[in-house]
């Protein structure tokens, strides 16, 4: 299925755990100093509204690429600094593993999705990256916000928001 960020609502009830996605658009990259941040932030400089937050801290660039090898990192880290940004919008988030039960429900309350991409995989995954714009915490290296436009980025919904996972049907 394809997919196209930002997300609406409606388009979130449909997907189903175990769907295979393809998303092409903007991607919004955070990781834990980020998150941090982030959420203290009252105005970003972009919109969280319907967002998918990518879960990654890329290798540098080698030269004439966009950006290195840039596989997703363990997601349960960010937990509790997600369920806030979910409340301010965000829709969707792509990294690797399972998360907490706490952060499932906040998924369904908030009606968005916990996808995953395949670890492992960073140089194929950032094949699929066509432009990197950094936007916030530049300080932070690999891990500051940046707007990543991708093409047909590979991953698979692990919860949605009825509630279902391809993790099994046991809440941690």
């Amino acid at each position: 299925m394809k997919l196209q960020p930002p997300l609406d609502r409606r388009t979130v009830r449909k997907l189903q755990a175990g769907d295979r996605l393809l998303i092409s658009g903007t991607l919004i990259t955070a990781r834990d100093q980020a998150h941090l941040r982030l959420v203290e932030e009252e105005n970003p400089g972009f919109d969280l509204e319907g967002a998918i937050i990518y879960y990654v801290g890329p290798t540098p660039p080698k030269p004439g690429h966009q950006i290195g090898s840039s596989g997703p990192t363990s997601a349960y880290r960010m937990d509790q600094l997600a369920i806030p940004l979910l409340s301010r919008g965000v829709r969707g988030m792509i990294g690797k593993g399972e998360r907490s039960a706490e952060l499932r429900e906040a998924l369904e309350t908030h009606e968005a999705v916990y996808l995953i991409a395949t670890g492992g995989a960073g140089a194929l995954l950032a094949s699929r990256i066509k432009k990197r714009v950094p936007l916030l915490y530049e300080d932070l290296g690999p891990e500051a916000v940046y707007r990543l436009e991708v093409e047909d980025f590979p991953c698979y919904v692990a919860y949605d928001v009825h509630g279902n996972s391809i993790f099994g049907s046991d809440r941690q």
